[in-house]
């Protein structure tokens, strides 16, 4: 019985790895965008800002369901 389910979990392992992964993957991404967007806005360049901001909370929203995802794996490979 114990062997029929080690397949089923490591499958959610690694679901849950890569989507660590890819969240690490966009915080990086996430801090870059805002070392360049800091460094254009201190050189004078105002209106790189906001299309930053917009892009900075799509990749936090991005790492939010991850995140979600990551709990909802974790949640079935638990009950099951």
């Amino acid at each position: 019985m114990a062997e029929a389910r080690e397949p089923e979990q490591k499958k959610g392992l690694t679901a849950i790895d890569a989507a660590m992964a890819l969240i690490v993957v966009l915080l990086l991404v996430q801090i870059w965008l805002l070392t360049t967007t800091l460094e254009t806005f201190l050189a004078g360049y105002k209106e790189t800002a906001l299309p930053a901001a917009i892009v900075s909370g799509l990749l936090f929203g991005a790492c939010i369901g991850l995140y979600l995802f990551i709990e909802r794996i974790d949640l079935e490979r638990r009950q099951g």
